[in-house]
């Protein structure tokens, strides 16, 4: 009988460190229920002591999502347990995930402690959270460049202190496949109490290892493995809960090891994520990426046309991504309509149809072929979490070779209707001018980025933008068949963002 890996996700922590991928509230509890649909067996939903909105958060997942472990993060110190234990309480599961760094570097330039004061911290930390909850997890951060004897030693303490997952993170991405594993392979030897817990693995993308690192733990005693959807993660990220996923359940004849995971949920995790980080993965991503099921060359196509395994050794469809055009065009109902969305996946209610009905009537008077990423793309930009407090009603551009790129934009909030011209460097940056002259955020637009997320001459493109205002980053997504009013799109979505969390609220027309 094959063994099961738990599934660790720690997107909505590790993964939303990634700079400019911050999320509020309805956001991560939007992703975590993904999670859950996805069949997680661990949320890691965030830092609880790290600020009062991730306490807010991990709470709120607590209280919201069923099935999956939640857990939150907390320093080896009773502040941070207890914040933790606070956050997690309403969970059906909840998991208190403490950590101390091991090794001599840390000890010595970041805590300035002795081996012999960090195991009783340690130990210390584990017992006070045993006090709110029976699943602990401990991480020796930087275990990879520990001392082994002394991480043994580390391990062993908080197994008898009641850890019952000890985690083993590659934090800076440094190992590799042969040495990580040996390392997994000589603590199971070694601790003479490891048969009590759990042994997991955290590795980072540093050298583009991570996987294979984990990989590597897996098959050398691990069980848990602690990964991010897309590998989003600190500097280079994490490993990617896809790849790993994919790579146990396509070679189970090497590995023998079973996930939770409903693969068919895969792919929409990965848009999801993609969509609410405004981070695309790239085309050749493995597993998710555009180009990863896509074939050009005439012999790979012959062979795929003849049978799909001479060139394919997964199953797009087995991840959720649907290769199939749909027959849906202008005169198509709202039953239809309906059906082909309840069949991606998609429960809306009758007012959301409506909506996102009235949206494709327009879509497929523009474009003459509606596909299923189409209808994708547009429910998730229609769906959204966050409130609009302006909606884009009007947007008219002059540009060309001899014209001074120019932008008439009409924005509504709630009754009242506002409506603003100016010049630009080009005519996003036009329209952008005039939107700011609406909204008066005074923002910065530190990216900008395209993305054509459907095929063809008349695809839709979706656009994701990011703003600053007072060091904090804001990531708005917008899709269309015109790219300039994707562009704004994306822009008043971002500012909606900012005036839902309340940033700099006497300076944002909404507050005024």
């Amino acid at each position: 009988m094959s063994k099961r890996v738990v599934i660790f996700d720690t997107t909505l922590r590790d993964g939303e460190q990634s700079p400019g991928a911050s999320l509020n509230i309805q956001e991560k509890l939007e992703v975590a229920h993904q999670l859950a649909r996805l069949g997680v067996d661990v949320i890691e939903a965030g830092f609880p002591i790290a600020s009062p909105g991730d306490f807010e958060s991990v709470k709120t997942i607590a209280e919201n999502v069923k099935g999956p472990v939640i857990c939150g993060l907390s320093r080896a110190n009773r502040q941070d347990i207890e914040a933790v234990a606070k956050a997690v309480r309403a969970a059906e599961q909840g998991r208190i995930h403490t950590f101390i760094a091991t090794s001599d570097l840390h000890l010595q330039y970041k805590l300035r402690m002795s081996r012999e004061q960090v195991l009783e911290t340690a130990v210390e930390a584990v017992r006070f959270a045993k006090r709110f909850t029976a699943d602990v997890e401990f991480s020796a951060e930087d275990a990879v460049r520990t001392d082994l004897a002394f991480l043994c030693q580390v391990f062993s303490a908080v197994i008898a202190a009641g850890a019952t997952t000890i985690n083993v993170p590659d934090t800076v991405g440094y190992a590799t496949p042969q040495e990580f594993g040996g390392r997994i392979r000589e603590m199971i030897r070694q601790i003479p109490n490891i048969g009590d817990t759990v042994v997991s693995v955290h590795c980072h993308n540093d050298l583009g290892l991570a996987v294979a690192n984990s990989l590597a733990a897996l098959e050398n005693g691990a069980l848990q493995i602690e990964c991010c959807v897309n590998g989003i993660g600190e500097r280079a990220g994490n490993a990617s809960l896809e790849e790993l996923v994919m790579a146990l359940f396509t070679r189970r004849d090497i590995y023998g090891l079973e996930t939770s995971i409903n693969k068919s949920e895969i792919y929409r995790s990965s848009r999801l994520v993609c969509k609410l980080t405004g981070m695309p993965v790239q085309p050749n991503k493995a597993i998710v990426g555009k180009n990863a099921f896509a074939h050009e060359a005439g012999i790979h196509q012959d062979g795929v046309l003849k049978e799909r395994t001479t060139y394919e050794i997964m199953n797009p469809q087995m991840i959720g991504l649907l290769t199939n055009n749909i027959v849906l065009g202008k005169h198509s109902g709202r039953h239809a309509f309906r059906k082909r969305l309840n069949e991606l996946g998609y429960e809306i209610t009758d007012a959301e149809l409506e909506k996102a009905f009235a949206r494709f009537k327009v879509l497929a008077d523009r474009k003459r072929e509606i596909t299923d990423e189409d209808l994708m793309v547009l429910v998730e930009d229609e769906l959204r979490t966050i409130p609009e407090a302006y909606s884009l009603e009007y947007l008219h551009i002059t540009s060309g070779t001899v014209l001074v790129p120019t932008a008439t934009v009409r924005l509504r909030r709630e009754d009242q209707v506002f409506e603003e011209a100016a010049c630009g460097g080009g005519p996003v940056d036009a329209a952008y001018k005039a939107i700011e002259k609406i909204t008066r955020s005074g923002v910065r637009l530190s990216d900008y980025a395209i993305n054509a997320t459907t095929a063809g001459e008349d695809s839709q493109g979706e656009v994701s933008v990011k703003l600053e205002q007072d060091g904090r980053i804001y990531t708005g997504r917008g899709a269309d068949t015109d790219i300039i009013v994707a562009s704004a799109k994306a822009y008043v979505n971002a500012i909606n963002k900012i005036i839902f969390n309340g940033g700099r609220r006497g300076r944002i027309a909404i507050w005024q």
